[in-house]
């Protein structure tokens, strides 16, 4: 009898170590899909009225081909903003309101590989240097304010904001839900699993954030049961320049753009951005 129940409690540790093992290997072989979640255009994308709309195709340097929409302003070398988005977002979508959210700005939005009309697949190495190409692309117009290039990153997009921030003279940026890794963010989710061991793509910004000299906004929901605050506030404690913090009471971490504490705040930052020069 002894024995049988010995067997019996062997067989449900092994069938337990199975099972784990066989959780953190679908974690490991399918983390993309738990990632990202690329999105089609739903429509064309329409600009503010009395703006310009220009179809933007990328060609990235291993050959993978991004597509987009600038927006600008009817005036003569408009500053811009280079938006990336969160892992659902179609970011074309947001041609039509970038007038309410950024004043006169151009404003940049080029969807991830695999996302909207772009090719490929996503993940941070690929999402970080399109992220520094996309930069230069609109460093390099002469129709833009390159000394005056903001950056805009929300939730994921903080992720690759972040790094392109560390590697490029940003005038300013913008930072929507952040955190300070996606791996903390993924370990707290899943403190039963060896995050650390399994994570491809960490988007580490806490590492690079003290190298950052341009002044930061960060927009935090109080009620963010995605990223939680504590994780952008690691983020904001880590930079290397001035940082203004805007939480709104009550939000969570996809309704945060409906305040409109939320334009007015970008706005106000945005006015103050000056050119990254100035700040050098």
């Amino acid at each position: 009898m002894r024995r049988r129940i010995v067997q019996a409690l062997l067989v449900l540790i092994l069938a337990a170590a199975a099972g784990y093992l066989g959780v953190a290997a679908f974690v490991w072989v399918g983390q993309e899909r738990l990632m990202f979640f690329p999105r089609p255009v739903a429509s064309r994308p329409a600009p503010p009225r009395d703006w310009r709309l220009e179809e933007v195709s990328l060609t990235m340097r291993d050959g993978t081909r991004l597509a987009g929409v600038l927006v600008s302003p009817r005036l003569a070398k408009p500053p811009v903003v280079v938006y990336f988005g969160g892992n659902a977002e179609e970011v074309t979508a947001y041609a039509a309101h970038a007038g309410e959210t950024y004043g006169e700005r151009a404003v940049l939005l080029v969807n991830y590989r695999g996302y909207g009309e772009s090719a490929g697949k996503p993940g941070e190495a690929a999402m970080v240097s399109d992220g520094l190409e996309v930069f230069d692309w609109a460093a390099q117009r002469g129709d833009l304010d390159a000394s005056r290039i903001a950056l805009h990153g929300r939730s994921l997009g903080s992720g690759v904001a972040v790094q392109v921030a560390a590697a490029r003279p940003a005038a300013c940026v913008v930072l929507t839900s952040p955190f300070a890794s996606a791996r903390a963010v993924a370990a707290e989710l899943y403190p039963w699993l060896p995050i650390s061991a399994l994570m491809r793509h960490p988007f580490d910004s806490a590492s690079r954030a003290p190298s950052i000299h341009a002044p930061a906004l960060f927009l935090v929901g109080s009620a963010d049961t995605v990223i939680a605050p504590r994780h952008s506030q690691v983020l904001a404690a880590a930079w290397g320049g001035p940082v203004t913090s805007v939480v709104l009471e009550g939000f969570g971490h996809n309704d945060l753009d409906l305040n409109p504490r939320y334009a007015e705040a970008i706005h106000a930052f945005l006015d103050r951005c000056q050119p990254a020069s100035a700040g050098a």
